[in-house]
């Protein structure tokens, strides 16, 4: 990173064309940013106090919260107080920190996504070997390996970012430090870079996607042999939230990142939205995804009434 000593600092450009709509623009994502907190929060703080809960889709639900309270915190708080500053500035190295955590939180709720389609695969259609494949040991081993590959990935996508000369103009037409928009400022060739970091978005979003539709396949197959139409409801209520959570994060995503730089959109506001709206159908369907006598038992447990406050629950 010697090379990049020129810059010193990168000055986000996010949101400063919208002039008298910031005030509004920050109570908006204040409130999002609080409700996505106390929704994962909740879902963790549940999951712990339950022990009904404690089975692997519900461990890898926990684990997903976790990582998508770091994702949110690595962005939002920084967003906010732009939203309120005239001089919106991040020096090199907090840039570089940032986009190593929210590349590496990404990528690691698309390995989970992944995971927990195998977990849904494993439950539906070998229920009696579910409890050896899906062990304590193996799913602690999986979420290790989603976190460890999340964070590689990110160091490898953040190094050839960085390791270019930064010499020019230090305006990142951002709201925060994401790869296209810092790496166009660089003064040197970037091609070489841009294809690898391509080819990594491609591997890191594509193939836990492939998994997902491969483990969902085997999972309608076994659902269509169920002979009543209970039997398959119960079965498709399992792993609905998790297919919502799958189509409108991949969505989002690969709309963001599966393109070459120079055609990515311009348009700060809708990568917001776009990345606003995968956070809270996602926390909408972690809130949903367990079954209904489930969530009856979690509310009415003592415990959890006693953690927020209540003493009446009404379902």
């Amino acid at each position: 990173m010697a090379n990049s000593s020129r810059v010193t600092e990168f000055l986000l450009l996010g949101f400063s064309s919208f002039g008298e709509l910031q005030p509004v623009l920050f109570v908006l994502f204040l409130s999002l940013y609080l409700i996505i907190l106390s929704g994962n929060f909740t879902i963790i703080s549940v999951i712990r106090l339950d022990r009904s809960l404690h089975t692997p889709m519900y461990f890898f639900l926990c684990v997903l919260s976790t990582s998508e309270v770091f994702y949110t915190i690595v962005i939002l708080p920084k967003m906010l107080i732009n939203l309120l500053s005239v001089l919106r500035t991040l020096s090199f190295t907090s840039c570089a920190t940032q986009m190593f955590f929210f590349l590496g939180f990404g990528i690691t709720n698309c390995l989970l996504l992944g995971v927990m389609g195998y977990d849904r695969c494993t439950a539906i259609c070998q229920p009696l070997r579910y409890p050896v494949l899906m062990s304590w040991r193996v799913c602690a081993q999986l979420a290790a390996t989603c976190i460890i590959s999340g964070f590689l990935v990110s160091l490898v996508g953040t190094t050839l970012v960085f390791s270019l000369p930064f010499c020019g103009s230090n305006r990142v037409n951002h709201y925060f430090c994401d790869i296209s928009p810092v790496i166009r400022l660089a003064c040197a060739e970037t091609y070489i870079n841009e294809l690898v970091i391509f080819v990594c978005g491609v591997l890191v979003l594509v193939v836990p996607l492939i998994f997902i539709c491969i483990s969902y396949g085997f999972i309608v197959r076994t659902i269509l042999k169920i002979p009543s139409a209970d039997g398959k409801r119960k079965a498709f209520s399992t792993c609905a939230s998790h297919l919502i959570v799958v189509i409108v994060h991949y969505g989002c995503a690969s709309s963001v990142y599966l393109r070459p730089s120079a055609k990515s959109s311009s348009g700060v506001f809708e990568r917001v939205l776009c990345r606003s709206e995968a956070e809270e159908v996602s926390l909408g369907g972690n809130i949903y995804s367990g079954r209904c006598t489930e969530r009856m038992r979690c509310l009415t447990n003592p415990r959890i009434q006693q953690l927020f406050g209540r003493t009446h629950v009404h379902i």
